[in-house]
């Protein structure tokens, strides 16, 4: 049980899940404070960096952080929301640092959830997340169909050994380009 605990993996995707839960749970209520006043939330934030659409880009801002906060939380998608929380966050320290200057106090919450959010977004959600489990069934049934389409050409070459085989296009869809490009870091 201890070398269980004590092993690399185990200490990496336990270091991520507490990474997780605590940036999403931390950073969820600043969303909820934005839509709780957002015409006041598009005032002081949104219109003195002149952007185009204030109140619809405090929108924006406050469910990417509520959304992107669940799915850290959460573990799915995981790195779409923390890039969706690294995109709000981004534009909050442009904010402090046009309004403010370079003011530590206003930074050093704002760089914590950027530096947070950064490390997930690169390094993925870990073993412990939906991501992870999603990935485990398509990587079972990716190598059911891989065992399917062996039997069937073994068989196919003792049936009639004369014959050529046909490669057949992989039909993977949209399950294996979700596996091998947006869900997960799949080399542990």
């Amino acid at each position: 049980m201890l070398s269980t605990i004590l092993t690399k993996s185990f200490s990496k995707d336990t270091a991520l899940l507490i990474l997780r839960v605590i940036t999403g749970t931390v950073l969820i209520h600043h969303g909820f404070e934005k839509l709780a006043n957002i015409e006041n939330f598009a005032d002081a934030f949104v219109r003195p960096l002149h952007l185009p659409f204030p109140i619809f880009l405090s929108y924006v801002a406050a469910f990417s952080e509520i959304g992107g906060s669940w799915l850290l939380i959460l573990g799915l998608a995981t790195r779409f929301g923390a890039l969706a929380i690294v995109g709000t966050i981004s534009v909050a320290i442009y904010h402090a640092l046009v309004t403010a200057g370079f003011n530590i106090f206003l930074l050093e919450l704002l760089l914590l959830y950027f530096a947070s959010s950064t490390c997930i977004a690169l390094t993925g959600p870990g073993d412990f997340s939906i991501d992870e489990v999603i990935i485990r069934i398509l990587r079972s049934e990716s190598e059911d169909e891989e065992v399917q389409q062996v039997s069937v050409k073994s068989k196919a070459k003792i049936g009639k050994s004369t014959v050529k085989d046909e490669e057949e296009p992989n039909k993977g869809g949209i399950f294996q380009f979700l596996q091998a490009n947006l869900l997960s870091d799949t080399s542990n």
